[in-house]
């Protein structure tokens, strides 16, 4: 039906409390509806393709006649991370979540972890990445141990100053704790977090690098791989999936930079999937709880939206989601239980049809499935529903 997809993940930018969010802490978690509701929000642009139209939010009316077709997702795995999403979009269920480690990572762990990277590591903590480098980040220089920490989300994190640690080195240690972490203890990520600057005044860099689970065998990318379809991702999509099915992959440094990159394969492809994810959201503002920074970059993304929709053909589909929450608002800087929004559009979309609520993000993955002549195991097309 379409001859290419751009799917884009609004990494973290949940739509509401899902009925279970209470087990996971998370009750009063919405990220787009507290934003709103707190600090404003002007997505007039969004808003006109329908994502008033999904519920009720603060200054984001329904349009009388949205220009695209709209719903919300459930995550039907469990969990609220990265990878559980992502999975879960291109067909893959979790039957238990990744395992977690708020109090740190046991001993044997560790113990082998340090054995095999011949230096001592500092932290062993859940904490926020920005505020461990500021801890620890000057014992970190003066003795030279990675800083391992983690968080509410099913992850083994390493950060080291680029000085101290050059990033190959810092990249082997992160492919060695992904050898070490199997079986019971098998994360969903490894994430080298390297840093530079002086203590006090301490910043990430982009070079981060993520080590996921390898995926499932027969997942979306496989299948369209199989097909011969051209799988083209931006930003973090080829590090979730390893690679899998991807011919070409371009790294991204922050929203802006995935945005630009995204109108440039617009520009130089003509069929197949260009899948992206957009992380700042997330990672700048969610785990932050930078409420203002959170909404002003989605008002960035709602102003480069009628470029993306001039550089549409008559033959695409554009697809905004997003893989979980992550509410700036609440009292929490980890990842929220909440469902996602879905607005589809493009020159051949029918408009105004309510796509409901979806009962997992692999109906996404299923539609896009459908569309090139696959099918996966998890999930139900809306195809017919917007052609």
């Amino acid at each position: 039906m379409f001859r290419r997809v751009i799917w884009i993940v609004l990494d973290s930018v949940g739509i509401g409390a899902m009925p279970d969010a209470a087990d996971y802490g998370d009750q009063a978690s919405d990220t787009l509806g507290n934003i709103a509701r707190l600090r404003g929000l002007k997505l007039p642009n969004l808003a006109r393709l329908g994502l008033g139209n999904i519920k009720p939010v603060t200054g984001i009316p329904p349009a009388a006649r949205p220009e695209g077709s709209f719903g919300r997702c459930a995550l039907a795995s469990p969990g609220k991370d990265t990878t559980t999403g992502h999975w879960e979009m291109v067909g893959i269920h979790l039957t238990h979540p990744f395992p977690l480690y708020p109090q740190g990572f046991p001993a044997e762990i560790l113990t082998e972890f340090e054995r095999r990277i011949k230096r001592h590591s500092i932290g062993n903590k859940a904490a926020s990445g920005t505020e461990i480098i500021e801890e620890l980040g000057e014992e970190h220089i003066a003795s030279g141990s990675p800083i391992v920490y983690t968080s509410a989300d099913s992850v083994f994190q390493v950060a080291a100053h680029e000085q101290v640690i050059p990033l190959p080195e810092l990249y082997r240690i992160c492919q060695t704790a992904r050898e070490i972490l199997r079986g019971p203890h098998e994360v969903g990520r490894v994430i080298a977090r390297p840093f530079v600057g002086t203590p006090g005044n301490f910043t990430r860099t982009p070079n981060r690098h993520d080590y996921a689970v390898p995926p499932p065998v027969g997942m979306l990318l496989d299948q369209l791989e199989n097909r011969n379809v051209t799988v083209h991702a931006i930003g973090k999509i080829s590090d979730v999936f390893l690679g899998r099915g991807i011919r070409r992959s371009d790294n991204t440094k922050n929203n802006s930079d995935g945005m630009t990159k995204t109108l440039h394969a617009l520009e130089e492809t003509t069929e197949g999937l260009i899948f992206v994810n957009l992380v700042d959201f997330d990672q700048q503002y969610g785990h932050r709880n930078d409420v203002e920074g959170y909404g002003a970059a989605l008002e960035q993304f709602d102003a480069w939206v009628p470029e993306l929709g001039r550089l549409l053909g008559p033959e695409d589909l554009a697809i905004f989601t997003a893989d979980h929450g992550c509410d700036p608002t609440t009292a929490s800087t980890d990842h929220s239980r909440e469902y996602v929004p879905l607005v589809v559009h493009g020159p051949k979309v029918r408009t105004g049809v309510n796509l409901g609520l979806r009962t997992t993000l692999s109906d996404i993955g299923q539609t896009v499935a459908a569309n090139f002549g696959a099918h996966l195991v998890k999930g139900v097309s809306f195809l017919p529903e917007i052609v």
